[in-house]
């Protein structure tokens, strides 16, 4: 879905750029090809994601920005809209056809509806209106990334004497329906998505509500409380859905 967000600050606050999330795993060998013309947030932004472990590569226009992408194909670009030489949108649209699954996130210094919707339609990934939050961009980057190498989830899945349709979104407990609601069902479709590993409260926050949309952590403790009482043989005693102290959850099937 794509998504703008506005913020009132500097483009990239220098200020902010120690003050990112917690590093998380990033896959060996993932590299960020950055397309900016402004060479101050090029620098900011080579920092930012150096930072947290991604290789960058950087394009001030949009010859060279085609260039970088045809000789090897980076895991995902953050797009400036305004370039010289090749437009943002044109290369959008370019890179898309080239290659679908590479995730593009777009900044632009406008946020024009019929730019959003034009970008849209060219497959952009997600949209970040300037001047914008590093930690968000950030955050943004990397759920894109994990929705790319993501494995494509079956229409069904099963634990104990739990099964879940999730075309149809139905969860049977012993036979009968076990109701959740949307936001309940979203929250475990991720988990069991990512089983095994250890989900943040902020990471499910910003894939199931949308980064801009929830008041607080708290949110994720009430849904995970709610799936135990309704999942969890003992929910005082969860062995599916395990609190990790300090970090988050992880979804043990």
């Amino acid at each position: 879905m794509l998504r703008a967000v506005e913020n009132t600050g500097p483009a990239i606050p220098q200020s902010s750029l120690q003050k990112f999330p917690p590093r998380l795993a990033t896959a060996a060998g993932d590299r960020i090809l950055v397309v900016e013309d402004d060479r101050a947030v090029q620098k900011a932004l080579k920092r930012l994601f150096e930072a947290e472990g991604y290789s960058v590569q950087m394009a001030h226009d949009g010859p060279a920005a085609l260039e970088l992408f045809r000789g090897a194909e980076p895991s995902g670009v953050v797009l400036d809209l305004r370039l010289p030489g090749i437009s943002g949108p044109e290369l959008c649209r370019e890179f898309k056809q080239r290659s679908p699954a590479v995730p593009i996130i777009v900044l632009s210094a406008t946020s024009d509806v019929s730019d959003k919707v034009l970008l849209l339609e060219l497959g952009a990934d997600d949209y970040v209106t300037k001047p914008f939050s590093p930690r968000e961009l950030l955050a943004r980057v990397r759920a894109a990334l994990r929705r790319t190498s993501r494995p494509p989830a079956t229409d069904k899945f099963s634990f104990e004497d739990i099964s879940i349709d999730f075309t149809k979104m139905e969860v049977i407990r012993e036979g009968k329906v076990t109701a959740l609601t949307a936001q309940e069902f979203k929250t475990l479709k991720f988990m069991v998505q990512n089983a095994e590993r250890v989900i943040t409260r902020d990471e499910l926050l910003n894939e199931v509500w949308g980064y801009h949309n929830y008041p607080s952590t708290r949110t994720v403790d009430n849904h995970i409380l709610k799936l135990r009482q309704k999942l969890e043989k003992d929910p005082a005693n969860p062995v599916h859905f395990r609190t990790v102290h300090g970090v988050g959850y992880k979804f043990v099937g």
